[in-house]
């Protein structure tokens, strides 16, 4: 039978459970991402009060004990009794959600363009705290209090205590975020100091200042300020690589988002410049970064792409047939920045990483058309730089578009009569559980290879040569390599790329892969070696899922073969080798060192690295993958003087093995 419903169930969540139980609700997540939230919405109140033009410097201090500290010079948090509440204003301000200051900011009075609006920050941190500690200095009067867990613990019946004050204004609040809230509470001292860089950016002449105590007691300090804002950001981002005169444009509108609501103000605050080389795009609203954009994003698309398409056609830019230019076109050659600030705005959620009001969205657009109207006609040479550019982007997009396209269709080909992969020899067994490929190295390995396997599931391909190394070469000398592709195809399962540009490359799905196991065969000697590796390092960039998943495996050649007159012993190691002639002690024997996989006859080959029941098969193991990329770092990429490094510090260890007669 249904259970009866119980309306006795229904709960509400009060005071600090509010926060305490759902922090994702406020911060958007319990982990450490949440908790780096909650710290921002202290230092935005700060930043608030700066702007407002009480204080010019925070400082925020991160302790050793993941406890932080921001002090800021502003007008210090109301404490006293309010009237107009019938409460004590440290209640309204530390223990009641939706209470604030800014809500009537759309009436010109102060915080008219707050970085905090929704009056939840302050308490709701608080109430995620182990313990918080204030101190609010108000010229004539000090106050300080300590919150645990939510609650007022200070030993005052007003929740306060009072001193006399020194004339000094300030708010300093010192809090350690609770383990019992956050999953993770190492904020990290990497993001704060990238969050008060980008405060600086939007809070022109605001010093924002950043230490970081170690476990010694010492401190890092870093100071962040951008006099002129947004504009010494651009210079600093594009450095010399402008290609047009850096842009700064202002203006100010007011509107509403909808006929039944309200009008508000809107300032819009944009720094642009064109780059060969640069290509960066950030948005700022009421000094929040928008890290997914919205309504000035959407603004900045329709206007530049509209403008310069408009440019490019009435100027009779494009070849004759020619389709017309996307954003992607602009935005590979475009450096941007907007800080704009508004009494009204509505974002996405608590975390503010996109504002979506309409308004924002048509008074933006219809400004940055009109603005790139004008600046075309005034800098007409600038213009023809930016159109010739944007052309050229299109142009080149268009070609590696035609590139990927064949590229791909050469990955993901079927192997049949039609197309075929040369030397490739299939196995009988449509059976994936039981079908294993051998790689192995050049013609002559193939034809021992392909005399020794079990051709029920057995399948051989060759390289031939050294194949490219691909921890160095770009994607599109990777899949210009007939080896590598056809290694790929004859896999099945595609490729991960990893760039950007190149992702519709992406094709990888493990349930297309053809094999059980890939074994890499090759000789045992340097030159087998080094094709071993840049076969592993093939795999490793490209199909690194096969090499995690247990799928990739080395075929382990006999370096000896020791023959008595009783049978053959096979040694894979000198150790090996050492331990069988003590075995074999006085008795005559022959030892012959291997020459290479193509001068072995098939019963040896069958012996020693194809049958599953005598082979050794050397798995590759993913927890060795990460030690090995940092390896073919080293001997195969591109850090010249690590490699110079490496060899000055290990290779004496390997020179009783080289080969320097």
């Amino acid at each position: 039978m249904p259970k009866e419903n119980n309306y006795n169930d229904l709960v509400s969540l009060k005071g600090p459970d509010q926060v305490r139980l759902r922090p994702g609700v406020i911060f958007g997540s319990d982990s450490v991402d949440g908790c780096r939230h909650s710290v921002f919405e202290i230092i935005s109140n700060s930043i608030d009060e700066a702007r407002e033009g009480y204080g010019k410097r925070i400082i925020i201090t991160l302790h050793a004990d993941k406890s932080i500290t921001v002090e800021d010079y502003g007008r210090g948090i109301p404490i006293d009794f309010n009237k107009a509440e019938d409460k004590y204003n440290w209640e309204l301000a530390f223990c009641t959600l939706y209470a604030g200051s800014k809500y009537n900011n759309n009436s010109g009075g102060n915080y008219s363009f707050a970085l905090g609006l929704n009056g939840l920050g302050l308490c709701a941190t608080q109430f995620a705290s182990e313990y918080m500690e204030v101190e609010s200095h108000r010229g004539q009067w000090n106050y300080s209090l300590r919150f645990e867990k939510g609650f007022n613990v200070t030993q005052d019946e007003r929740g306060f205590k009072k001193s006399r004050g020194d004339g000094t204004t300030g708010t300093k609040i010192h809090w350690k975020p609770d383990l019992e809230v956050f999953t993770d509470i190492n904020v990290g001292a990497d993001y704060l100091a990238d969050i008060l860089r980008r405060q600086a950016v939007v809070n022109d002449g605001v010093e924002l200042v950043l230490k970081d105590e170690h476990e010694d007691g010492t401190f890092t300090e870093q100071i962040f300020c951008y006099e002129n804002g947004i504009s010494d950001y651009l210079l600093e981002v594009v450095g010399d690589k402008s290609l047009t005169t850096p842009q700064h444009w202002t203006a100010e509108r007011q509107g509403r988002d909808r006929e039944d609501k309200d009008e508000y103000k809107l300032k819009m605050n944009v720094a642009f410049t064109f780059s060969k080389e640069v290509q960066f795009i950030e948005h700022y609203h009421n000094s929040s970064w928008l890290e997914h954009g919205g309504s000035p994003q959407k603004a900045l698309q329709k206007a530049f792409l509209s403008q310069i398409d408009g440019y490019l056609k009435n100027g009779n830019k494009y070849n004759k047939g020619e389709k017309s230019i996307k954003w992607e076109d602009v935005e590979d050659c475009l450096v941007f920045i907007s800080n704009n600030f508004s009494t009204q705005a509505s974002y996405e959620n608590q975390t503010k990483k996109a504002v979506t009001n309409e308004f924002i969205t048509e008074a933006m657009t219809e400004w940055l058309k009109h603005q790139l109207e004008v600046y075309f006609l005034e800098n007409p040479d600038e213009a023809v730089k930016i159109g010739t550019q944007v052309l050229i982007n299109k142009r080149s997009r268009e070609n590696a578009d035609k590139v990927r396209q064949s590229t791909l269709q050469k990955l993901t080909g079927t192997i049949d009569l039609t197309n075929r992969i040369d030397k490739f020899v299939d196995c009988r067994s449509k059976d994936v559980s039981r079908r294993e490929v051998y790689i192995v190295e050049g013609d002559s390995a193939l034809g021992s290879v392909k005399l020794a396997r079990d051709a029920e599931f057995q399948a051989v391909i060759p390289v031939r040569g050294k194949i490219l190394n691909c921890l160095k070469a770009s994607y599109d000398k990777i899949f210009k390599s007939e080896i590598i592709t056809n290694l790929i195809k004859v896999l099945g399962c595609g490729v991960e790329v990893k760039t950007k540009a190149n992702k519709q490359l992406s094709t990888f799905n493990l349930d297309n892969l053809r094999w059980n196991k890939i074994v890499i065969c090759t000789d045992a000697d340097e030159d087998g070696f080094q094709i071993r590796t840049l076969i592993l390092t093939m795999i490793q960039e490209l199909c690194p899922t096969l090499i995690e998943k247990g799928y990739v495996y080395i075929a382990e050649s006999p370096l000896y073969e020791i023959t008595t007159k009783e049978r053959t012993y096979f040694a894979y190691t000198e150790l090996e080798k050492t331990k069988i002639l003590g075995m074999i002690g006085d008795a005559k024997y022959t030892i012959q060192r291997s020459k290479g996989l193509g001068e072995n006859d098939p019963d040896m080959m069958s012996l020693t690295t194809m049958n599953p029941e005598t082979r050794r098969l050397i798995k590759v193991n993913p927890t060795d993958v990460e030690a090995t990329r940092e390896m073919f770092d080293v001997l195969l990429g591109n850090d010249l003087e690590g490699r110079k490094r490496f060899i000055k510090e290990n290779g004496s260890k390997y020179l009783a093995a080289a080969d320097i007669s």
